[in-house]
């Protein structure tokens, strides 16, 4: 709805010291703390639309020859607290979405970010419309951001398990920081890895390609001193896998081929750290062919028969995948209760990709790129229903 200009500041003052007192927004307390603080009670009548943020950004972001604004990362820490990001901005709300603050405006397109804490934030971002990204920090909430270096990095994604540790991963390497990113040392993983994830310094996964035979899913208990083969998954090209790792829940997304906006592909899973896996997903297609791996599958399709987003793990046996399929216009979620003896694909959203965040086996979010808009929507049961709480609306005036 519109709002005048005096009621946007008293809400934005009222929110921001809600924020601060109530969450631990750029404050500095331990995140603890942040967690246990109450939780505010949501205000009647949640907002919708654009909540009256970033008008000037979003009026630059429009026209023919401009790149409307769009959300490329969300990331909640509880069912009330998170962050929205993209091209020149980042959001946030304390109150499950029914208002939301501008907490950072300017120079930086988020491509990625990690918050471990309410505070403590990193992000991959490209200064305006370039395409080296670059390795940013914060330790105000968002705030205000610090490159950590002059160089762009190689990085596809970082995540940090706490205000100093963290892992910045690319398709072939992966590497870790003690001290908050300001230095990096290279970990050894197996020769060929295609996709890795660590859950500590210690205890880590990849996914090994092996040409013309297959993928294999590997296991370090040592820091990557020594490697265990978990999975063999036979296919005749082999190319990229994302692993996803949460205590004793693992999964591997095996990509197979790509044709007329169709990609096959496989998702494995297991419940108890590799020694036993479940074909969960097997996605063949007419133009990717046929999906790595064989034997029986739980579903021959993932969410919205698309293309696999990321993936969140919840607990020890709850895992959601999103998708996405261009040709369709639709972004979709799919999750497993039962560590992938069912699966179940949700009704999709119009749009042409998105992200997911989940805070617990039944609330999450997704961030849906669309043509002419891009949409925060909310869930309560799994991605059964989504409700829009944040958009952006490309008039192309």
């Amino acid at each position: 709805m519109n709002w005048t200009t005096r009621l946007q500041q008293i809400t934005a003052t009222l929110l921001t010291a809600s924020l601060i007192s109530l969450a631990g927004w750029g404050a500095s307390a331990s995140p603890v703390q942040a967690s246990a603080a109450p939780a505010p009670t949501p205000p009647q009548g949640c907002s919708t639309g654009d909540h009256g943020l970033l008008k000037g950004l979003q009026k630059a972001h429009q026209g023919a020859e401009a790149q409307p604004l769009v959300f490329s990362d969300v990331e909640f820490l509880s069912s009330d607290t998170g962050r929205a990001a993209g091209n020149g901005f980042l959001i946030g709300t304390s109150d499950g979405g029914c208002h939301f603050q501008k907490i950072y405006e300017g120079q930086w397109n988020f491509r990625q970010m990690d918050f471990p804490d309410n505070v403590h934030g990193w992000a991959l971002a490209a200064v305006k419309d370039g395409q080296a990204n670059y390795l940013i920090r914060t330790a105000d909430g968002g705030s205000t951001w610090t490159r950590l270096s002059n160089k762009a990095v190689t990085f596809e994604s970082v995540e940090f398990l706490d205000s100093s540790k963290g892992f910045g991963y690319n398709r072939n390497s992966t590497y870790y920081t003690n001290d908050g990113g300001e230095s990096w040392s290279l970990i050894k993983t197996p020769a060929n890895t295609r996709g890795a994830y660590f859950t500590s310094r210690n205890s880590g996964w990849a996914a090994v390609v092996v040409p013309g035979s297959g993928y294999q899913i590997m296991r370090t208990a040592d820091g990557g001193a020594n490697w265990k083969r978990m999975l063999n998954v036979p296919y005749a090209d082999p190319s990229y896998g994302q692993l996803y790792a949460n205590a004793s829940q693992v999964y591997a997304v095996l990509y197979g081929g790509s044709g007329m906006s169709q990609t096959s592909y496989s998702v494995y899973g297991s419940s108890n750290a590799g020694v036993s896996w479940t074909r969960v997903i097997a996605q063949e297609t007419a133009g990717g062919g046929p999906a790595p791996g064989s034997g029986a599958a739980t579903v021959k399709k993932g969410p919205a028969s698309g293309t696999p987003g990321n993936m969140v793990l919840i607990g020890k046996t709850t895992a959601f995948l999103a998708g996405y399929q261009p040709a369709a216009e639709e972004v979709g979620v799919g999750l497993t209760k039962n560590n992938g003896r069912t699966w179940s694909n949700q009704k999709a959203v119009p749009g042409f990709g998105g992200v997911i965040s989940f805070t617990d086996h039944n609330r999450g979010w997704l961030a849906v790129r669309g043509m002419n808009s891009s949409t925060l929507y909310v869930t309560k049961d799994a991605g059964a229903t989504w409700t829009a709480r944040f958009s952006f609306e490309n008039t192309g005036q």
